[in-house]
């Protein structure tokens, strides 16, 4: 039985696996993708050629996009052909079963793999956006609750860097402000790899931990809030106009721990796009004009996902769908007390476990979100 016989005798999976012939070496026309395999085969043959050339790194931000382009095909490609040869196996097996009652045992869980390997896939499809390939800044403000809301986001960004780090994504710490008794003020880190936007953009909101407080000495429960806001970065190539003047740049000293030369300088910047109202301020770097490159590349992530934001709403009107819970909205809890759970607001998802999802296993509540967004759920 080739696969694709296989796949379309399931109609939610010949649904999602439909959009682009992948031919096999005998010639004969097998399972189709939405992923168009044949034409990302070819993208990223010529990639590779490119990438072969003696001049390639010549330019190195150029090269780190087409390297990151690369491996956003390969992150597509590779689970597709690992489906396609489970597909194969689990023909050949279902054909020898025939004959051996043993091998026939074997096939409902070999079945029940391939299963689990199609839904991951039918997933990755979802990420389907213009800007979903591209990497997140992600930036996190701690807000009511006192100490405990600066410890709690703290507690986020270890959760969003160790997912970055189980799923090999670069990370890079844009922007971070101590808290002089605990936790932090805010901090931006940038993710870099195959999908990251897609995937985090529906973190965006409000996260909420109650739990018995440690900076409490009476021992009481404890609400606090800790914002998150996710935003494609965007390379220079990206045209995202930002006229001279709509913008109003201020210079400040920079606060919190960092030296006596962060506290008696200047170097701090923040940038404000008087049209949207937007701002974006950086003051990690010791350097005025480093705090304003980095500020610069968080407003044009930010008016990109503004952008992508009247996209998504002209497209759920379209099809009388609600639009996104976006920034501001609460969008998950984490409970610790009285017991342990982390639930999704949107999804309904629960996690029993609360130290599991905060040391970084939020995969599931990503792939949640991905399904209801697409009406999955």
């Amino acid at each position: 039985m080739p696969h694709g016989m296989f796949f379309s005798g399931n109609s939610s999976w010949n649904a999602s696996l439909s959009t682009g012939p992948r031919s096999s070496s005998n010639g004969s026309s097998n399972c189709e993708t939405p992923f168009d395999y044949g034409d990302k085969i070819k993208q990223s043959e010529e990639i590779e050629q490119r990438m072969a050339a003696p001049n390639f790194w010549n330019n190195q931000e150029k090269a780190r996009q087409v390297v990151a382009e690369l491996k956003g095909l390969k992150s597509i490609l590779k689970p597709l052909d690992e489906v396609l040869a489970a597909g194969e196996d689990l023909a050949a097996l279902l054909e020898m079963a025939e004959e051996d009652e043993d091998l026939a045992a074997e096939a409902p869980e070999a079945l029940g793999r391939l299963e689990r390997m199609v839904d991951a896939l039918e997933t990755k499809a979802l990420l389907s956006g213009p800007l979903d390939a591209n990497p997140a800044l992600l930036t996190i403000n701690a807000r009511d609750g006192g100490t405990d809301a600066n410890d709690w986001a703290e507690m986020l960004l270890r959760m969003y860097l160790n997912w970055a780090k189980e799923n090999d994504y670069q990370t890079e710490i844009l922007d971070r402000q101590d808290n002089e008794e605990a936790g932090i003020n805010s901090a931006t880190i940038a993710v870099r790899g195959p999908m990251a936007y897609g995937y985090l953009k529906g973190e965006s909101g409000m996260h909420r931990l109650v739990r018995i407080s440690p900076f409490n000495a009476e021992g009481k429960r404890q609400t606090s809030f800790a914002a998150v806001d996710v935003s494609p970065e965007v390379s220079d190539q990206v045209d995202i106009e930002i006229r001279d003047e709509d913008l109003e740049e201020q210079v400040f000293r920079a606060s919190g721990p960092g030296g006596q030369h962060v506290n008696k300088t200047s170097s701090a910047v923040r940038l404000i796009h008087i049209p949207t109202g937007i701002t974006a301020a950086c003051q990690s770097e010791r350097s005025q004009h480093k705090n304003r490159s980095t500020a610069m590349k968080m407003l044009r992530a930010r008016l990109a996902r503004v952008e992508e934001e009247k996209r998504e709403a002209e497209q759920a009107a379209k099809y009388n769908q609600m639009p996104k819970v976006g920034f501001g909205s609460q969008i998950r809890n984490y409970f610790l007390h009285p017991d342990q759970r982390v639930k999704d607001a949107r999804t309904g998802h629960i996690e029993a476990s609360f130290h599991d999802v905060l040391d970084g296993h939020i995969q599931v509540f990503l792939d949640a979100f991905l399904r209801y967004r697409a009406g999955k759920n």
